[in-house]
């Protein structure tokens, strides 16, 4: 199965240079955005939930959104980072379609088109490396709208920008196990195409044309999760993003995302996240 790279719709939040001291000790961050380092000199670790990757020059590193993840630096180290999500778009969300490698190699092409993308873009830089000074809806929303108004040609050179280095790790991606089913492709494609819709299980196994009960079972044991409960993760995934990237009332996402009951909706997000739509806001620098 091959990625269509048209549907890589990737909107660049932060890019910069960043150069540490034994300072870039961060625990349990966790963004509705994909960050990825290149780095230069020294070394650090970056603790996934399944693995400690030690980042050092010569490589390309990628954490997924919503994964949540730490850092750990003990003497000097700099890197260069992008911080990218893929927009709003009816297709498949190719991050979460694909299993990418954490780390890529890079080459001095990498390394110069990256400072020379940080040069023209100088307000694109982070505010500090203190994930809670970037990681809110004020600075997220700043630094979206000053992407959105970019000229046309600043955009194709930085999409082009972060396809440039996102091919490393598509040289290696593999589509996620669930896609072996063709069925379930289908009906995981729909969902992700339909995001904004209110989705039923009976749409659901009619697009995989098997009966409801077999759906749910064949759905449960392939994702490991209900139909049900998938379609709410994706749904407070998406929740986070817009509480993060858009100012609108809680009331209106939850409308958008398909919910009718705004009640159902904050506590369907407690449940999900931890803490209501309110709360997370707050805590993410607005509210």
């Amino acid at each position: 199965m091959k990625i269509p790279i048209e549907s890589l719709n990737l909107i660049m939040i932060n890019v910069g240079f960043a150069r540490h001291h034994a300072d870039w000790n961060w625990k349990d961050v966790s963004s509705p955005f994909t960050r990825l380092f290149l780095v230069t000199e020294g070394e650090a670790k970056l603790h996934l939930p399944e693995s400690v990757v030690t980042l050092c020059p010569g490589n390309a590193y990628m954490v997924p959104a919503y994964v949540t993840h730490s850092y750990e630096c003990h003497g000097d180290f700099a890197l260069y980072y992008l911080h990218v999500y893929e927009g709003f778009k009816n297709e498949t969300d190719i991050l979460d379609a694909y299993e990418f490698p954490t780390t890529a190699k890079v080459c001095d092409m990498d390394r110069e088109l990256f400072a020379h993308i940080c040069a023209l873009h100088p307000h694109a830089a982070l505010p500090s490396s203190n994930p809670d000074t970037y990681n809110n809806t004020v600075c997220m929303a700043d630094s979206i709208e000053r992407y959105h108004a970019l000229p046309l040609h600043d955009k194709m050179r930085l999409r082009g920008f972060a396809l440039t280095l996102f091919a490393q790790f598509v040289e290696h991606a593999r589509p996620r196990v669930w896609t072996r089913d063709k069925r379930i492709i289908r009906v995981v494609n729909h969902i992700q195409s339909h995001i904004f819709d209110t989705l039923s299980v009976d749409e659901l196994s009619s697009i995989a044309c098997i009966t409801k009960n077999y759906f749910i079972q064949l759905f449960t044991h392939t994702l490991g999760m209900s139909p049900v409960r998938y379609i709410n993760r994706k749904k407070m995934e998406r929740a986070q993003l817009m509480l993060l990237t858009e100012q609108v009332p809680v009331k209106e996402v939850a409308y958008r995302l398909g919910f009718s009951d705004h009640s159902y909706f904050i506590r369907l997000f407690r449940q999900t996240v931890g803490i209501s739509p309110q709360e997370y806001r707050r805590r993410n620098g607005r509210g």
